[in-house]
């Protein structure tokens, strides 16, 4: 079975937000993967580039590590919901 996509094909819904909020904090992708493994994530800079092109897939636990990170709500870095607005 092959894994679900949008419409235009992305693997995930926060690549530019994630690339918004790691810019915004002054961090490179390595300094991001790096926070990552801090928490178990077992990721590198190649891993956040493609995350943020949207050619990978994110899960939840990645999710929750990212989140965690960046002080930030899933509504927002999913679906750019801040305090109940778009």
């Amino acid at each position: 079975m092959p894994k679900p996509c949008g419409n235009k094909g992305e693997k995930n819904l926060i690549s530019g937000r994630l690339k918004d909020l790691r810019e915004k904090h002054g961090l490179s992708q390595r300094a991001l993967a790096g926070r990552l493994q801090l928490q178990g994530m077992d990721m590198d800079k190649n891993v956040i580039t493609r995350i943020e092109t949207n050619k990978r897939y994110v899960t939840d636990i990645e999710l929750r590590a990212i989140v965690s990170i960046f002080n930030v709500s899933y509504d927002f870095l999913i679906e750019g919901i801040e305090n109940g607005k778009f």
